[in-house]
C-alpha cells in the first residue's frame, strides 16, 4: 500500500516577521468649539436681531471644515476690494532645529537636505541601516568555500550542519515537513532558517521548495555590495564624502564626530577596509579602553571573515562593559564556528547578567530549534512570552509546535492572538484554515482559505495554499476536488513536490501506472530530502517488478529518513530476496 502525504500534517505556513497593520477610514472625534455669536443668539432670542433672516431670531451653526474635502474652503472678503489682503507675518525655523526635528520625525531625506556634516552623515546611515544582529545570510561562497569549522564530521548534537535525529521527543519527518538541512520547518520565517549546510555545489545550487530562504542565491559579499551603491545616489556629482581624500587619524581624534563618521562608511559606503583603519585608530586614540570601538572592531573582522579576531575583540569588550548586543554579536561568531553549545552558554552567561532579556532567551530557542530539540525550544519561547506577551515568533512558534504534535486547537489559540495583534496576512489566514479543520470546525476552514487566498503575493504561496485545500478534499473524501486542487497547485508552481507525490497517488488510484511513476520520479528529483516520494517510488517498482529499481528508491527513502519502519521492512524483504537469487 503506496505511503503518501496525506497520513502527514499538512505544512504549516512560517510567518513572516513583517507586521502588516490594519488601515482604518479617518473617524472625526467630537470637540467643543468656541461659538463667537454666542451673544448676538442670545440676543436673537429676546427679539432684539434686526436682520429678519433668522428663524425665531436664532442665527444658523457655523460651517465645519470637512475632513474629507467634499467642498472647497472659502476666503473671506476683504472690507476694501481693491486693498491688498493681508499675510500673517511668516516665522521660519532655525535651520539646524529643523534638521533635529525632521531626523526625530524620520523624515531623513528633508533633514540631509538642509543639515551639516554629523547630522546628515546620520541621516544617511539610518536610510540604508541594516541590523547586524538579526540579519545574516550565508551564500554559496560562505558555504561551499568555508574552512573555519573546527571539526567535519562532528558529533551529533554538538553541530548544527548535522541533521540529528528528533530529541526530547520532538516530531519525526513522518508528522512535521523538513527542510533540506533535515532540520524541521519552523513557525517563523527569518535570515537563514531555512538554509543547510549542502554537501555538494550541486546541492547548494537546488532549490528546496521548503523556503523561499533557502536558496543561496548569491554570496553575502556580493549582497554587501549591492547595498554599498547606495552611495552614489546621495549626489550625482559623486559621493558625499571623499573617502579617499579623508584624514582618518585626524577624524579619529574628535570623538563626537569619528562615532558617527565610522558609521557612515561601514553601513552606506560599505568599505569595510577604511572603516576597520578608522576604528583601530580610534581605539589606540582611546588608549583602548573604549568598549564601543571594540564591538566595532569585530563588527569588521566578522564581515571580512576573521572570526578568531572578532571573538578576541567582542571578548574583550564584554571584560569592559557588559552589553546585550556584544553578546548576541559574540553568540553569532560561534554559530558561524558552528558551536552551538559554546553560544548556548553565552546566552546563559548573559542571562546571569540580564534576567528575563527577551533577545537572550530568543537565541537560546533559536539554537535549540535549529538543533531539532524542538521540546526545549519551545520551552525557552514560552519563557520569551512571560517577559512579551505581544512577541510574534515566540507565538508562531509554539503554535506549530502545537499543531504538530496533534493539539490543533491548542494552536488555534495561539493563532488566533496573532490575528488579534493585528497579523494579516496570507500564511496566518492558511495556517487558522488548517487548524479549524484539524480541529473539526469545518464551518471556518473554507472562509479562511479564501481570506488566505485573497491575500497572496506569489505564485507560491498561491500554490501552497491550493496544496492544502487539495488535503481537505482528500479528509472529506472528494477525490475529483483534490485532483483539480493539487493540478491548480502545480500550475501556479511547477517545482511542487508534494503535490506531484499527491497526485502520484490519485493516478494510481485510477489504474495510471506510468503516469504515476512519472509523477513520482520528478517528485523525487524536486526534493531529495523528502523521503514520501522515495518510498512510493520503491513500492510502485516492486510491483512491477523491477526489484533493481526498487531497492536503489528504498535506500534513498532510509538517507531522508532512518527511522523509517516500513522502509526498513522493504528493505529486508529485498535483501532476502537478492540472497536467495
Amino acid at each position: 500500500m503506496l505511503a503518501s502525504l496525506w497520513g502527514r500534517k499538512t505544512k504549516i505556513y512560517s510567518l513572516l516577521p513583517l507586521l502588516r497593520s490594519r488601515t482604518h477610514a479617518p473617524r472625526l472625534q467630537p470637540g467643543v468649539q468656541s461659538d463667537p455669536t454666542a451673544e448676538q443668539r442670545r440676543r436673537g432670542k429676546e427679539g432684539t436681531s434686526s436682520s429678519g433672516n433668522y428663524v425665531d431670531g436664532a442665527p444658523p451653526p457655523p460651517l465645519l471644515p470637512s475632513d474629507r474635502g467634499s467642498f472647497p474652503s472659502l476666503a473671506p472678503l476683504s472690507a476694501n476690494p481693491s486693498s491688498p489682503p493681508t499675510h500673517a507675518m511668516e516665522v521660519t525655523m532655525d535651520p539646524l532645529f529643523l534638521a533635529w526635528s525632521y531626523s526625530r520625525r524620520r523624515k531623513l531625506q528633508q533633514c540631509s537636505d538642509i543639515c551639516c556634516l554629523g547630522l546628515k552623515t546620520r541621516a544617511l546611515t539610518e536610510m540604508v541601516y541594516i541590523d547586524e544582529v538579526e540579519v545574516d545570510q550565508e551564500g554559496i561562497a560562505e558555504m561551499m568555500l568555508d574552512e573555519s569549522s573546527i571539526a567535519q564530521v562532528a558529533r551529533p548534537g554538538t553541530s548544527l550542519r548535522l541533521p540529528g535525529t528528533s530529541q526530547g521527543g520532538g516530531p519525526t519527518a513522518a508528522v512535521r515537513p523538513m527542510t533540506q538541512a533535515g532540520r524541521p520547518i519552523t513557525g517563523f520565517v527569518r535570515p537563514s532558517t531555512q538554509s543547510g549546510r549542502p554537501g555538494t555545489m550541486e546541492q547548494a545550487i537546488r532549490t528546496p521548495r521548503t523556503a523561499s530562504t533557502a536558496r543561496p542565491v548569491t554570496s553575502a559579499s556580493g549582497r554587501f555590495i549591492r547595498l554599498g551603491t547606495a552611495s552614489m545616489l546621495t549626489n550625482p556629482e559623486g559621493p558625499f564624502i571623499n573617502l579617499s581624500r579623508l584624514n582618518l587619524a585626524k577624524y579619529s581624534q574628535k570623538p563626537n564626530l569619528s562615532r558617527t563618521l565610522f558609521e557612515y562608511i561601514f553601513h552606506h559606503e560599505n568599505d569595510v577596509k577604511n572603516a576597520l583603519d578608522l576604528a583601530a585608530q580610534a581605539t589606540e586614540h582611546a588608549q583602548f579602553k573604549d568598549w564601543w570601538w571594540k564591538v566595532q572592531l569585530g563588527k569588521c573582522y566578522y564581515r571580512l571573515g576573521l572570526y578568531r579576531e572578532a571573538e578576541k575583540q567582542f571578548r574583550s569588550a564584554l571584560n569592559q562593559q557588559e552589553v546585550v548586543d556584544t553578546f548576541l554579536y559574540l553568540a553569532k561568531v560561534y554559530q558561524r564556528l558552528d558551536q552551538p553549545i559554546t553560544a548556548l552558554n553565552l546566552f546563559k552567561q548573559g542571562l546571569d547578567h540580564f534576567p528575563g532579556e527577551v533577545t537572550l532567551l530568543t537565541g537560546i530557542a533559536r539554537i535549540h530549534e535549529e538543533m531539532n530539540n524542538i521540546s526545549s525550544a519551545t520551552e525557552y519561547y514560552k519563557d520569551v512570552l512571560k517577559q512579551d506577551n505581544t512577541h510574534v515568533e515566540a507565538i508562531a512558534c509554539i503554535g506549530s509546535n502545537h499543531f504538530y504534535t496533534d493539539q490543533p486547537e491548542v494552536a488555534l489559540r495561539f493563532y488566533r492572538r496573532l490575528l488579534q495583534m493585528g497579523v494579516y496576512n496570507c500564511q496566518l489566514y492558511n495556517n487558522l484554515g488548517l487548524c479549524c479543520f484539524y480541529a473539526q470546525q469545518y464551518d471556518m476552514t473554507l472562509s479562511s482559505f479564501e481570506r488566505a487566498l485573497a491575500l497572496v503575493d506569489n505564485d507560491e504561496e498561491q500554490a501552497d495554499v491550493w496544496y492544502n485545500i487539495g488535503h481537505v478534499a482528500v479528509g472529506i473524501g472528494d477525490l475529483t476536488l483534490a485532483y483539480q486542487c493539487f493540478k491548480l497547485s502545480l500550475a501556479f508552481n511547477n517545482d511542487h513536490a508534494e503535490a506531484y507525490n499527491n497526485l502520484a497517488v490519485l493516478e494510481l488510484r485510477k489504474g495510471r501506472i506510468e503516469q504515476s511513476k512519472a509523477f513520482l520520479q520528478t517528485a523525487a528529483s524536486l526534493a531529495p530530502h523528502m523521503y514520501e516520494p522515495h518510498f512510493n517510488l520503491s513500492i510502485l517498482s516492486e510491483k512491477i517488478g523491477d526489484l533493481q529499481s526498487s531497492y536503489t528508491a528504498a535506500q534513498k527513502s532510509e538517507d531522508a529518513f532512518p527511522e523509517h519502519v516500513d522502509t526498513q521492512q522493504l528493505l529486508k524483504q529485498l535483501r532476502q530476496h537478492f540472497a536467495v537469487v
